[in-house]
């Protein structure tokens, strides 16, 4: 049935009327449980009708939706979430567009990828709707390395050091992570960085450290993503670990206030420390958690600044699915 019909006979309807006052209006959640009623479809069935698009999602995550207690916001889920536009005979882009538009107040309430570092990309300064965006640009480059959605790697440790400039700007970064490959073949990681508002990616560079060399890397200028493929040396069999590290050297950006790593399940140890050069120290730190990055901030923290080394950090000894970051103030 085309969707300008759908909706011309929704007054005809009290269930179809529901939908369509949502679906102008949202929030998301009310949206998605209005359509999913009008269709007269059990969680069961949506579940089955989303495997046969290819996605995998749980009975428990698509209720959890459609009570507002999580949003979609992994690539996964918002694979799925175009997949139920179309499950559900509703207009494209109409419930990706109120996950967008509920971060930037327009749709009521308001509350996280592949191989690697895809599952945490950062989401500093940006808007939800600029998340989404990020997301679908991050899932076209990840296909572009042929990033498969599991890339055989578990984390066991994650130790992150972040450089902040004179200019206050995010000067670079560097990433040691030890893995276990939970299959055999694997060879490589997929790092991920997201760059400050401002920032210019294709003046970026990705330096292989340690136990890795420098693959393929993929820019989009519009939203700050630079993906890059790390290669190790020696194929991994199941139950192997490695150690590896890199750097991506960015200082492309405007000030940046706090850097967040989004993780899309439980792991290892993850350890970040900030630090600031000597014409740009904050007044103030604190660390925070978000169950993703449409909920609300919690876990706040404030964080010492040690004087001689102008810097902070927080460890976090096993890390669950959602995210994690460091905020400061300027003076």
């Amino acid at each position: 049935m085309p969707h300008a019909t759908q909706h011309a006979d929704a007054a005809a309807d009290p269930v179809t009327a529901e939908l369509d006052t949502a679906l102008r209006g949202g929030p998301f959640h009310v949206a998605l449980r209005a359509a999913i009623a009008a269709r007269g479809l059990p969680l069961q069935r949506v579940q089955h009708h989303l495997s046969r698009y290819g996605v995998k999602v749980g009975v428990t995550s698509l209720s959890y939706w459609q009570q507002g207690a999580r949003r979609p916001q992994r690539p996964e889920s918002l694979r799925a979430v175009r997949a139920l536009e179309e499950i559900l005979r509703l207009p494209d882009e109409s419930l990706i567009r109120l996950l967008a538009e509920s971060d930037d107040g327009h749709g009521g309430q308001s509350g996280q990828s592949g191989q690697g570092d895809a599952a945490g990309a950062r989401t500093t300064g940006r808007s939800y709707r600029s998340l989404v965006q990020a997301t679908g640009v991050l899932e076209q480059l990840l296909g572009e390395l042929e990033c498969p959605s599991d890339g055989g790697l578990h984390t066991l440790g994650h130790h992150e050091r972040v450089r902040i400039g004179a200019r206050r700007e995010l000067l670079g970064r560097e990433s040691q992570h030890i893995v276990r490959a939970h299959r055999d073949g694997v060879d490589r990681f997929v790092a991920v960085h997201h760059g400050d508002p401002g920032c210019a990616p294709e003046r970026m560079t990705v330096h292989a450290l340690e136990n890795c060399r420098a693959g393929r890397v993929r820019r989009h200028h519009g939203t700050g993503v630079l993906v890059a493929e790390l290669l190790f040396d020696t194929r991994l069999r199941a139950g192997d670990t490695f150690l590896f590290r890199y750097g991506v050297e960015d200082g492309t950006g405007d000030a940046s206030t706090e850097y967040v790593r989004g993780f899309g399940a439980a792991g290892g140890q993850y350890a970040l420390q900030i630090r600031f050069d000597e014409h740009a120290v904050p007044v103030r730190c604190h660390r925070f958690t978000q169950h993703s990055a449409a909920a609300p901030r919690g876990g706040r923290q404030e964080l010492p600044l040690s004087g001689r080394h102008r810097s902070v950090h927080l460890v976090e000894p096993r890390v669950r699915a959602g995210m994690v970051g460091i905020g400061w103030e300027w003076e």
